[in-house]
């Protein structure tokens, strides 16, 4: 009778294992989803932010992540220098600091 039970509880362990690829199947799916939904789209609009201020030169109108808009009057290696409003007023801008141009 005892060993009756134990085949009984050896087949039902055997039938009952699932394979470890199947167990981490789930979040393997959700971090591909995350990634073509999250992470994907932001690299993209970091590199086009890159690209663009690459390419910005002097009389380029710029606006900053601290809400200042002003005219590029020079381009240095890590910074612009922008003309703010009508009044001459100069400010050095980390170039980090930009976040889009103004037509």
């Amino acid at each position: 009778m005892f060993e009756q039970i134990a085949y009984a509880a050896e087949a039902a362990q055997e039938t009952q294992q699932v394979k470890p690829m199947f167990q981490f199947l789930p979040i393997i799916l959700m971090f591909g989803i995350f990634y073509f939904l999250l992470i994907r789209p932001q690299q993209k609009k970091q590199k086009e932010l890159q690209k663009m201020v690459t390419e910005l030169k002097k009389g380029d109108k710029v606006i900053t992540n601290g809400g200042l808009i002003g005219t590029i009057s020079s381009v240095q290696e890590d910074y612009f220098v922008l003309t703010l409003g009508d009044s001459d007023v100069k400010a050095e801008v980390l170039k980090s600091a930009v976040i889009g141009v103004r037509k």
